[in-house]
């Protein structure tokens, strides 16, 4: 049951986003599947708000992924002039990548754990949502695949994977991140090693 507000929190801003954030991922589907890439969007956007984030948060949760998976430093101009610098050093600093080709799979994953003692600490918030989303689909997709699941990856080894969210981990701990999903990231990804290791 919802409760009527004379001050909705979300404004035309970001039902625009939801609309650009479609449109930049339309032919793009989750790794190993023909589930469209948006609901991996609506996820984060929805952990971040469920987090009470600002509106320019959840923003930057809908755009988080389209500079690395969607056209570079040009989009990142484009989120700027249609939704603020705010948003766009969000959505920038969520970004492990804006090279094409992208670099080595474990020289990015360091750069971008490196950079996380940097960020805004709104960062933080859709950043961790990000990664407690795919956390959550790796578990849910290794339930049901097996170790299967580490063919959709270019890195195969599940230990590389569980290496990354390990160290994401401490490095929101170490900012003094106090959002419950740290917590609840940490118990999705020790589920995820019990699984890996039977």
């Amino acid at each position: 049951m919802s409760e009527r507000t004379t001050a909705p929190r979300l404004s035309g801003q970001f039902s625009k986003a939801l609309v650009y954030a479609e449109l930049k991922h339309h032919n793009q589907a989750r790794k190993g599947s023909e589930i469209p890439y948006t609901g991996h969007l609506l996820s984060v956007a929805a952990l971040v708000i469920g987090d009470d984030g600002s509106e320019a948060q959840a923003i930057a949760a809908l755009l988080h992924d389209c500079v690395e998976d969607a056209g570079g430093p040009p989009t990142l101009a484009e989120i700027e002039a249609n939704f603020g610098a705010e948003v766009a050093r969000m959505v920038d600093e969520c970004s492990d990548t804006d090279e094409t080709p992208k670099p080595p799979w474990r020289e990015r994953k360091q750069r971008y754990l490196d950079h996380l003692a940097d960020v805004g600490d709104d960062t933080l918030l859709v950043s961790v949502a990000d990664k407690l989303d795919n956390a959550r689909s790796m578990l849910r997709d290794h339930r049901e695949v097996g170790a299967r699941l580490w063919e959709r990856f270019s890195v195969t080894d599940p230990a590389d994977h569980l290496w990354y969210y390990g160290e994401l981990i401490a490095a929101y701990r170490r900012r003094g991140l106090t959002s419950w999903m740290v917590d609840e990231l940490d118990r999705v990804v020790a589920e995820l090693s019990r699984a890996v290791s039977v």
